[in-house]
């Protein structure tokens, strides 16, 4: 039997960096986790010496870390026709990303593949075709840049199947492509996983291929399907729920895959949110849902003690 592969968005900042991430995906029961490689909403970055990648390499391998997912940042935006000058600058930083990302012995650098912003989606799927073939022609690195499932929100592209396969079929280097499969975006978007998982599977195999899906953002949604809003939520709290949630996680079909939850901090604010990845995880390998997440996590209850209830 495979491996289960479960885990979660985590930092990577000050000194720690690399090392610090995935101590904390270990914290949280996690052998597999994904970060940004800075700030989400900018592109600056620390030069790969700064990473402590050897340091965080030894800690995943004694910890039996299977992987790191690299996600790119969202203002990254290679769809955008009417701002030529942004362009250039998505494809060089993405560049420098796949280096990043090889350096951390990333395989996959999850990428929104971008908005039209007004000009339709078959203007920004040429050009994002366009700049994937010149990062790959700029950086050779083993990497992978998987394209995510996204929920339809204003005029994001890649809000259905068959345009991310547009996209895939319109570069010269189709195998350096994959996807992410987000499930609270694809259920956003239309597709029906709650009542047809099977057959969202068998639909997205026939269009772009099961082989081809490398990563699972694995988050449930605040809102009902076909809603294009893109908001996540906790493990079995949302429109999805656990049950939902825990066939992606075991399904036969997807046991290699890395499965990444981007669920929210639970508390008031952000800035006193308590992280429940731990929990939920606890929830996925034992395959029993807590419906007391919440109180649990606030009160920093043991992970596995709502198995005894």
């Amino acid at each position: 039997m495979s491996e289960f592969l479960i885990g979660s968005h985590v930092s990577m900042k000050g000194k720690a960096m690399l090392l610090g991430s995935a101590e904390e995906a270990a914290s949280f029961g996690e052998n597999v986790f994904m970060v940004y490689t800075g700030a989400p909403q900018n592109t600056r970055r620390k030069p790969i010496d700064e990473l402590n990648i050897p340091a965080g390499q030894a800690f995943m391998q004694a910890h039996n870390q299977r992987a790191v997912v690299v996600h790119a940042p969202y203002v990254v935006n290679l769809g955008n026709t009417t701002k030529p000058q942004n362009y250039g600058f998505a494809v060089e930083f993405l560049m420098a990303e796949v280096q990043r990302a090889a350096a951390l012995g990333a395989t996959e650098i999850v990428l929104h593949p971008g908005a039209h912003v007004g000009a339709g989606a078959p203007a920004a799927i040429a050009q994002i075709a366009k700049g994937l073939d010149e990062i790959f022609a700029g950086a050779q690195e083993p990497v992978q840049i998987a394209l995510e499932t996204m929920a339809g929100k204003g005029t994001e592209v890649g809000r259905t199947f068959e345009e991310l396969a547009e996209i895939m079929a319109a570069t010269s280097a189709n195998d350096r492509l994959s996807v992410c499969f987000d499930t609270c975006h694809t259920s956003d978007a239309g597709y029906d996983i709650t009542a047809d998982l099977d057959g969202v599977l068998n639909e997205f195999d026939h269009v772009i291929g099961l082989d081809r899906l490398k990563v699972i953002h694995l988050n449930d949604s605040k809102n009902p399907q076909g809603s294009h809003k893109d908001r996540h939520t906790n493990i079995g709290f949302g429109t999805l729920g656990f049950d939902v949630l825990n066939t992606v996680a075991h399904h036969p079909q997807l046991t290699a895959v890395p499965k990444i939850m981007e669920t929210p901090l639970i508390g008031p604010d952000r800035k006193h949110g308590v992280n429940p990845h731990g929990y939920e995880v606890a929830m996925l390998k034992h395959q029993q849902f807590n419906p007391n997440l919440a109180a649990d996590a606030l009160a920093d209850k043991p992970v596995d003690e709502f198995l005894t209830r």
